[in-house]
């Protein structure tokens, strides 16, 4: 490591709140599917800031979308209306179906204007305030006090206790274990359409449908989180739409600015006819010019692009290529995913895979302690899946 690279993660160590344990690297650019480091190495990029760059690094037009929006305004608040706010909840009304959009800065912020509708349209039935949330074990909504509180893993919240109340959990997938849980209390059921940070695990047409029946006779509201399985990662924009099983709120995030950072929760004009209204929900920054320029761009080359074809394409392409690895080594105890969120499980922790890895130029990321995630930006080619194959199974032979 150069001298320059380690006095930058020195300062950094000094400077940065220690709640991450980073890689010793420091990237300067990146280009297409490739990321550079500050002596000029390059890396194969199969995270893609975690699952946010869909389009890849420095394209053209997504520059200079953001560049001619610089020129012009960058904010103003939401006191008054925005061009690009208005362009980009049109176009992310069109591609998801829903009705209303609220745009937020992140994805957990998101998921705590989701958590705030539902309570809302249930305290304007019945004028109570003890009505629950059913979330799902193994799940991750983001670290905000909210998000902390459904996120199914109680390593991330024992720290934080007490969280908001009235929240039980249930197994993705078992839909007994969901019906055991409802109440006359029950206000909404919550989770991720493809489970992300809890191991790669995509939620079942049937589940989907039954717990989509069980809202719709209870008046419960179905909301899926979308953030990091969404955009097109799937091969559908959004990973319910592989099914048709419409949820009544969705969060989405992370590849929607691919890069800029800007999240969004959408409702059904049921939904928002009967929840939220002026003075219940807002924020500052959210549904800036700069950032819903990025999103009217994204979705403009999702569609320009035919990124979906593409994700369809290559994701059964890498899906095939990890088969194979499973198949070479006895330490892949499974294979999980769809389209380009993808998932091995090793019977042994992975750090030392991903650390060989990252030495031969490839950037690989966990989910969990024995799980390899790949979610590399939805442009790559079958070129690259196979350079990636070629790098994991050395650093998996380095590593055993």
């Amino acid at each position: 490591m150069s001298t320059i690279m380690q006095q930058y993660i020195d300062e950094a160590e000094k400077a940065l709140l220690h709640t991450y344990n980073r890689y010793q690297v420091v990237f300067e650019k990146g280009d297409g599917v490739s990321l550079y480091d500050l002596e000029g190495k390059r890396y194969l990029d199969f995270v893609s800031g975690i699952a946010v760059f869909a389009l890849g690094y420095h394209n053209k037009e997504y520059d200079d979308a953001l560049k001619e929006q610089i020129d012009k305004i960058i904010h103003t608040s939401n006191y008054y209306y925005n061009v690009p706010a208005i362009e980009a909840a049109k176009k992310l009304k069109e591609i998801s179906g829903m009705d209303r959009v609220f745009f937020t800065n992140s994805g957990a912020e998101a998921i705590e204007g989701a958590i705030k509708t539902a309570r809302k349209y249930a305290y304007l039935k019945d004028g109570r305030t003890d009505h629950g949330i059913i979330a799902m074990n193994h799940s991750f909504h983001g670290r905000t006090m909210g998000a902390l509180s459904v996120t199914g893993n109680p390593h991330y919240r024992e720290a934080f206790e007490p969280m908001i109340g009235n929240i039980r959990f249930a197994e993705l997938n078992d839909f007994d274990s969901v019906l055991a849980q409802v109440s006359n209390r029950t206000c909404a059921i919550l989770f991720e359409t493809v489970q992300g940070e809890g191991g790669i695990y995509p939620a079942t047409e049937e589940f989907l449908r039954k717990v989509r029946r069980l809202c719709d006779e209870r008046d419960i509201l179905l909301i899926l989180d979308e953030i990091q399985c969404g955009m097109g990662r799937t091969g559908t924009m959004f990973a319910w739409q592989r099914f048709g099983v419409k949820p009544d709120v969705m969060t989405t995030a992370k590849a929607l600015g691919c890069g800029v950072p800007v999240g969004a929760f959408l409702m059904t004009e049921k939904v928002g006819a009967h929840s939220l209204t002026a003075g219940d929900h807002g924020t500052t920054y959210g549904g800036n010019p700069l950032a819903c320029a990025a999103v009217c761009k994204v979705i403009e080359l999702f569609e320009k692009q035919k990124v979906l074809d593409h994700v369809n394409t290559v994701g059964a392409y890498l899906s095939e290529r990890l088969d194979d690895v499973m198949e070479e080594f006895a330490c892949v105890q499974a294979h999980r995913g769809v389209g380009l969120l993808q998932g091995l499980v090793f019977d042994r922790p992975v750090g030392d895979i991903i650390t060989k890895a990252m030495e031969k130029g490839l950037v690989l990321i966990n989910a969990g302690t024995d799980i390899i995630r790949f979610v590399p930006p939805l442009v790559i080619t079958k070129e690259d899946v196979d350079a990636m194959i070629r790098i994991l199974e050395e650093s998996i032979r380095e590593a055993l």
